[in-house]
């Protein structure tokens, strides 16, 4: 009989004890780190992004269990190894929050050493066998290897909102000795999934081709306007070695039907459209052009940036 009372006693007890429950709650403990430092974490910035800017594609120019074994064992790696097995499994090598040693002395526009701002995958594939005339042939990339890709990439640019833009190949933030993945990697497909920037309008491209092959372009034009686009390229005016790589690279991506790393039409109307007019101001007749592009003895490329650490260096092994 005296259960009611008792009721009535303690309800205000207990929504006190409800109410300290339910602030505690909205605030959250404290945090602390693994040395024990207590953290308050109920506070969060508003002015913060992602450490990942970049996603870098590679293929590791070796088989399955080779790759591996670098990968883990030697002073080189990358967030990811897709296999390239009937039904390619994907690894994690790397933790996304901490930094992988996938691609040396890069850059990408202002960016520099991207391994510091940027997540890694590397693709088992083989490369390329060069024949005796020189010419390369590369390997294309299994079906279910690019079906296994695609998701990864679609989680990993969602997650750390990482630009379409800033997806690139080892060879483009590397052109100086890289080529990785190659022209057998479908860009393109990328591009139609919305992955990657929309591709350049072949009517654009074609009616600025037909300007080019009437008068073409000069080269410094050229060198500004790849360095436009995000190439680390120095604009000497002349066609160098550091031009060639850089050139093969861009056409491996955007013209992998045909990627000698020589200037022509068709390559410089696809960057025109790329940079919508590329670098402006170069010449005294109108627009980017000079005088025609005559074959020239290569030139040796600008002084190399500082030495790399060894373990950028050693990204030269994948």
């Amino acid at each position: 009989m005296k259960m009611p009372h008792l009721a009535r006693a303690t309800a205000p007890a207990l929504a006190l004890v409800l109410a300290a429950l339910l602030a505690g709650c909205a605030s959250g403990p404290p945090t602390t780190t693994e040395g024990g430092v207590p953290i308050d974490a109920t506070r969060t910035a508003k002015g913060q992004d992602s450490r990942s800017l970049f996603l870098v594609i590679h293929y590791t120019v070796a088989n399955f269990p080779t790759s591996m074994k670098i990968l883990t064992e030697q002073q080189v790696s990358a967030h990811y190894l897709l296999s390239d097995e009937p039904q390619p499994r994907i690894f994690r090598l790397v933790d996304e929050n901490r930094r992988a040693w996938h691609s040396g002395a890069s850059a990408w526009g202002p960016n520099h050493r991207l391994n510091s701002s940027s997540i890694g995958i590397e693709i088992v594939h083989p490369g390329y066998v060069q024949l005796p005339n020189g010419q390369k042939v590369f390997a294309p990339f299994p079906q279910a290897q690019i079906d296994a890709l695609i998701p990864l990439v679609k989680d990993i640019v969602q997650r750390h909102g990482i630009k379409p833009e800033h997806i690139l190949g080892h060879g483009e933030v590397t052109p100086s000795y890289k080529e990785d993945p190659g022209p057998t990697f479908p860009w393109k497909l990328f591009s139609d999934l919305g992955i990657t920037p929309p591709w350049p309008d072949a009517a654009a491209v074609a009616a600025q081709r037909a300007v080019f092959e009437a008068q073409p372009p000069e080269m410094l034009w050229i060198q500004k306007s790849l360095a436009q686009h995000g190439y680390n390229i120095q604009p000497t005016g002349v066609f160098d070695k550091q031009t060639e790589r850089v050139l093969m690279n861009f056409q491996m991506r955007y013209r992998p039907t045909s990627y000698s790393g020589l200037p022509d039409a068709e390559s410089s109307a696809i960057l025109w459209v790329l940079t919508k007019g590329g670098a402006k101001g170069l010449s005294a007749g109108p627009g980017p052009f000079a005088r025609p592009i005559t074959p020239l003895p290569l030139q040796p490329a600008p002084a190399a940036p500082a030495a790399p650490s060894p373990a950028a260096s050693a990204a030269a092994a994948l």
